[in-house]
């Protein structure tokens, strides 16, 4: 069974409602560590000419991304974003996209994914890679 984001090592479950996922209504889907897939509703997250903001797909890759990484890290290692990088293929002015993350590389210290980000019609409308630096978790106190 996957973990979920209560399982993570470091999470700080304290803050849990202040996370920038819950403002954006993303949600995870599918927790499996070879395919991540989440959403997120375009309503509230446009920039000023009606279209979903590309920042906004950038939060959805990188919290899909950060937390495949976690995962393939956990349970004495965490994911930290290193580099994000987003292509924007099309713009999307209503409805709910959907994020589906797969893996490039899980190495010891290091694993980049990769997040195609798509349209209520399957229409590709942003690709974007992530790579996390995985480094040893701090014992709590």
């Amino acid at each position: 069974m996957s973990p979920t984001p209560e399982d993570l090592p470091g999470a700080d479950q304290a803050v849990a409602h202040e996370q920038l996922t819950a403002r954006m209504g993303i949600e995870i889907t599918r927790w499996d560590a070879d395919r991540l897939i989440g959403t997120m509703p375009v309503k509230g997250n446009r920039q000023p000419y009606g279209l979903l903001h590309g920042g906004a797909n950038a939060v959805l890759a990188e919290t899909l991304g950060s937390i495949a990484a976690a995962m393939h890290a956990a349970p004495s290692r965490i994911a930290v974003g290193l580099e994000l990088s987003c292509t924007h293929h099309r713009g999307v002015t209503e409805g709910v996209v959907t994020g589906v993350c797969t893996p490039i590389h899980r190495g010891r210290s290091t694993a980049t994914f990769e997040i195609v980000i798509t349209d209520e019609r399957g229409r590709r409308c942003c690709t974007a890679r992530l790579t996390c630096f995985l480094r040893e978790a701090e014992p709590k106190v």
